[in-house]
């Protein structure tokens, strides 16, 4: 080959790389990652004890990508049980197979076996996470997923210096698996609790025994971090702060917002947040520390009152002090005022040319769901009772959801399995009355066990007001998670909601749109969103002993009328449906055996 034909030949590899390129960058790039899950001991509070975690560490990897990028998961299970994994926040277009939630989208990973996760990236940039999403092994299996703006793009602020990962978590004494197991069946209604909280794995200075491996990042005076902020806690909404230094919060479940700016945060489980932070105080070291909201009962005092803390260290030559200054604007745990501020109506969309807004006007489906404590008969089942013949329960509308086993919801949907589910969840509550009144009989607590979905149409727009209740005097905030969609918060109030009256406040011009919002204790949430994403979606409390008990239901989004607009065909080798060997509620009948296989976990 002559020279000008090589010549040739090489501009044209350089013109096909220049097109991959930018077909690339429209597409959005491809990454892989393998998870490999294992038993690890880890000594904390001075008490070793073996976890399930991935590739042998708490949290687990970060998955970075770009905007528009789409990342494969091996998922290797070395563990002794079934698990599943669920990409937060994640939409997924028109790929319900790999959103994770056990039972509803998919049958557990069962231990010696591998599945690959196809992780599509859409709309999302900022922070979400990854964790399980069967029984409560996502207290150890979760980490963070940060999305960059799209190649050639930039925050809509100005650039950090740098920035960091805050994952809170929560740390139990014993096995977790084991405990868990044990209390489904014998554990006298209740379920396991934690002891403390962590920071990035580590309970922090104020922990037996933690001193040395508290989490600590360095600063240096004068510069401006992006702190993305996680709260991975099982059970538990946070309040959380940084001493002497306000707090910018610019993004919320990978949505910017106008920027607020506040000295403590509020943040339930499942919420992520992208934070600015400028370090303009004395040099020195500084505690970041968070403790539990505790929004039930008043006189309770059973709840775990661990304050976790990290530190800030600045760069620099000073006396380092014997103690670092601790955030007195972090909220007590009872402190309903602080909870109160951090409010719905501090949070809007940027609602600018390149982070429009599109809130649904023409309302098609309304639906009015309670969400509530609640009681179960356990006529013809065996399970432990609060008195003869009743189980403590959590409900939406009066229906305890009941996970299909031992299969799940999408593929009976997909291949119109009968017998699996049904289609009757109620858009209202069986009877309405004083929600938020503190003398509710229990008559009112009863609730139905059922896998009832409901069924929208393909491009339906969406009003769910979801109310809270005082049913046991256990009303408390409820952060609502919705797989497969971001929703927008178009209202929030406290108090029974007025169908007639409150509409009037909802801000229709710039709401947050996030995938997880809190219901305020005795109050409603009011969240507006468009059933575009074609698949089986769940929905449900992110406090999990609720969403155990059963707060929590379906959505199916039917297939629009084009290839384009219908659920992809799942993917090779999903993984095989079998019972598990634990249950909290089991059919009883006693004629055959076959009988006890189990209903729900």
């Amino acid at each position: 080959m002559d020279f000008k034909n090589k010549e040739c030949l090489l501009n044209v590899i350089g013109f096909l790389f220049l097109v991959a390129q930018c077909l690339s960058m429209v597409e959005g790039e491809v990454h892989y990652y393998e998870f490999v899950l294992a038993e690890k001991n880890f000594t904390k509070l001075c008490n070793t004890t073996s976890k399930l975690v991935v590739n042998g560490s708490i949290p687990g990897p970060i998955i970075q990508v770009h905007k528009g990028d789409t990342v494969f998961v091996n998922v290797h299970n070395q563990g002794y049980y079934g698990v599943t994994i669920h990409w937060h926040g994640v939409k997924q277009p028109r790929n319900p197979w790999s959103d994770g939630p056990e039972y509803i989208t998919q049958c557990p990973i069962e231990p010696g076996s591998n599945f690959t996760y196809e992780v599509i990236f859409s709309t999302e940039e900022g922070t979400l996470w990854w964790h399980a999403h069967s029984d409560w092994t996502r207290a150890y299996v979760h980490g963070a997923i940060v999305i960059l703006p799209t190649i050639g793009t930039t925050y809509p602020f100005p650039k950090p210096d740098d920035e960091d990962i805050i994952i809170l978590g929560s740390l139990y004494k014993a096995n977790l698996k084991d405990e868990y197991d044990f209390d489904l069946i014998h554990g006298d209604n209740d379920l396991p609790h934690s002891i403390a909280y962590t920071i990035n794995g580590e309970p922090g200075d104020l922990g037996a025994c933690s001193k040395e491996t508290t989490y600590r990042r360095v600063v240096d005076h004068g510069k401006t971090y992006l702190l993305r902020l996680v709260n991975a806690v099982v059970s538990a909404n946070m309040f959380f702060a940084i001493a002497e230094h306000n707090l910018t919060i610019v993004g919320m479940d990978a949505s910017y917002i106008k920027p607020v700016t506040t000295s403590y945060i509020m943040i339930g489980p499942g919420q992520t947040m992208d934070i600015l932070l400028t370090a303009n105080q004395t040099l020195g070291h500084y505690y970041i520390a968070a403790r539990q909201l505790w929004s039930q009962q008043e006189e309770l005092d059973g709840f775990d009152q661990f304050n976790v803390t990290a530190i800030i260290e600045y760069r620099g030559n000073y006396t380092i002090p014997l103690s670092p200054s601790f955030p007195s604007t972090l909220p007590s745990y009872k402190d309903l005022t602080a909870a109160r501020k951090f409010s719905a109506s501090l949070f809007k969309s940027l609602a600018s040319k390149d982070h429009p807004v599109n809130v649904p006007l023409n309302i098609t489906t309304r639906m009015f769901i309670t969400v509530s404590m609640a009681k179960i008969k356990c006529e013809n089942t065996t399970c432990t009772a609060l008195e003869q013949g009743i189980m403590l329960a959590a409900s939406a509308n009066n229906i305890s959801w009941n996970n299909p086993v031992p299969t799940d919801v999408l593929l009976a949907y997909y291949r119109n399995i009968s017998g699996v589910y049904t289609t009757d969840f109620p858009d209202q509550p069986p009877y309405y009355y004083n929600f938020t009144s503190y003398e509710l009989p229990d008559t009112m607590a009863i609730a139905d066990l059922g896998s009832k979905v409901k069924v929208l149409n393909y491009n339906e727009a969406v009003e769910i007001v979801f109310q809270g209740t005082n049913i046991f005097t256990g009303s408390e905030y409820h952060p609502m998670h919705l797989h497969g969609h971001n929703f927008y918060v178009v209202g929030s109030g406290y108090g029974n909601y007025n169908n007639e009256t409150d509409p009037k406040s909802f801000n229709l011009v710039d709401p947050v749109a996030v995938n997880t919002f809190i219901v305020p204790k005795n109050g409603w949430l009011a969240i507006r969103f468009v059933a575009n994403n074609p698949g089986v979606w769940f929905w449900h409390c992110h406090i999990d002993r609720h969403m155990t008990w059963g707060m929590a239901a379906v959505f199916i989004v039917k297939n629009g009328g084009t290839a384009e607009t219908s659920i992809r065909k799942p993917p090779p080798h999903l993984p095989p449906c079998k019972f598990p060997l634990e249950s909290r509620v089991q059919n009883n009948d006693g004629s055959d055996g076959k009988e006890n296989q189990p209903i729900f976990i």
